[in-house]
């Protein structure tokens, strides 16, 4: 059965950093497509970042770019998101999320849709004021 645990979520100033961990079992961090989601209050859940299988590098959007970091710790099993520089617009409920669907032509690229993805996590708040 595949489990995931989000923590480290809290409040901070603008201009702060917080990093999230995203405990996982019952499947390979290094082998599954792995997502970091958020969802602001009155917002549609949108994906930001998305690890690919192994070494093929995350996905970051736009919004997020240079600001995020997705790591991933095999031994422990876990992700990390890194996140700097946080602003208001960045406080949302974030999750992790997990699946073992692959596309690409060598196996290792995924799908960046939450709908893509089974295993959830059950969210962290992270709330940045001004």
């Amino acid at each position: 059965q595949v489990r995931l645990a989000e923590s480290g979520g809290g409040s901070v100033q603008a201009g702060g950093s917080v990093r999230l961990t995203c405990s996982i079992s019952g499947v390979s961090v290094n082998s599954a497509c792995m997502g970091w989601f958020r969802q602001a209050p009155g917002k549609k859940r949108e994906e930001f970042a998305t690890a690919m299988i192994g070494n093929a590098g995350t996905e970051y959007d736009d919004s997020v770019k240079d600001r995020f970091t997705v790591s991933r710790d095999n031994t422990l099993n876990a992700m990390y998101l890194q996140m700097n520089d946080l602003n208001p617009d960045d406080t949302a409920i974030y999750s992790c999320a997990a699946d073992t669907v692959r596309t690409g032509s060598d196996g290792t690229s995924c799908f960046r849709r939450d709908f893509m993805f089974r295993y959830w996590g059950q969210g962290t708040q992270v709330t940045v004021s001004s």
